[in-house]
């Protein structure tokens, strides 16, 4: 009995063992919080092989899409706290959400343990390449003409993409209508299928797609280098400098030294030339805002879009 009880004890610890040894090996998870084929999948995958080779390990790319974000980072705070779970977080996304939404977001701004962003995108208005409007003003005075029949696809709700079209409407006096998806994939390929007329999308989407579509204008503070052709908003009459920020999270109980270890982790990515190369090759724009640069930038945020939301009238 006492042989018996001992190979039962070895046995289980040895199982303990081969549990800790696999979860070890088993590589790092990163939930992106959008479908496919949009900004965050394709530089959350562009970071994969450098990733492996500085840190010899894995870091698998999953999918939890809905709300406009909202679905994935509303459970995010459920995930392991350990650092073997990350998830993909977007601005303006998770400050306008719960202000626009309320209860209805399903989490709170304060909640999303942010602890670096990487990279920014312009907003920019795109049509299909076959399209008949060949600059922002004929696709305005299409919408003067017929209100609510301009339809933009886009990513999310109360997103980067979604603003835009509420800032257009209002600065040029038109009504629209904005068709969210999840994901700028999603949204991508509505356009390319003629679904909706164009899209609020990101200058990454014109980069990606190429002479499939056509960029009319992008919520740049100046013309990108890499589309000198194409206008910004504000050459175009339009007070309009908008994008999105990507960068990463982890749950709230996560230590200051996990925190830490993956802030350090994403900006030694993010100084590698040959991924900065990549990045703005694909019309990305790298920002190196790690965990000491947080607090001050998502308060900073989340006064700058207040002021954005009192504006549109979102909020009193």
């Amino acid at each position: 009995m006492k042989l018996k009880s001992y190979i039962s004890k070895f046995l289980a610890a040895l199982s303990l063992i081969i549990i800790s040894i696999s979860g070890a090996n088993a590589g790092v998870t990163n939930i992106i919080p959008f479908g496919p084929g949009g900004e965050s999948d394709v530089t959350a995958r562009m970071q994969q092989p450098y990733y492996k080779d500085i840190y010899k390990e894995d870091i698998v790319v999953q999918y939890k899409p809905g709300g406009g974000g909202s679905v994935g980072w509303s459970s995010l705070n459920s995930e392991r706290s350990d650092g073997s779970v990350i998830m993909g977080v977007n601005l303006p996304h998770i400050i306008m959400q719960p202000i626009a939404k309320g209860e209805k977001a399903g989490y709170k701004t304060e909640d999303v343990n942010v602890f670096a962003f990487f990279h920014y995108t312009p907003d920019a208005i795109l049509v299909e390449a076959s399209s008949p409007y060949k600059t922002l003003e004929e696709l305005m005075n299409f919408a003067k003409q017929n209100p609510g029949q301009l339809t933009f696809s886009g990513s999310g709700t109360y997103s980067a993409n979604h603003l835009l079209t509420i800032s257009l409407n209002k600065k040029a006096k038109v009504k629209t209508t904005y068709v969210p998806f999840k994901g700028t994939g999603a949204a991508v390929q509505a356009l390319l299928g003629k679904v909706v007329v164009a899209e609020a999308g990101y200058s990454t989407v014109a980069a990606k797609q190429g002479s499939k579509v056509r960029m009319l204008a992008v919520a740049s503070k100046e013309r990108l280098p890499a589309f000198p052709d194409v206008p910004t908003f504000k050459e175009l009459g339009y007070n309009i400098v908008s994008g999105a920020y990507r960068g990463y999270a982890l749950p709230k109980l996560a230590s200051k030294a996990t925190v830490k270890e993956w802030s350090d982790r994403i900006m030694k990515i993010n100084s590698d030339p040959a991924f900065i190369k990549q990045m703005e090759d694909n019309a990305f724009v790298v920002v190196n805002i790690g965990h000491k640069k947080i607090k001050k930038f998502m308060k900073d945020q989340q006064k700058a879009n207040e002021a954005i939301a009192k504006e549109l009238g979102l909020i009193k």
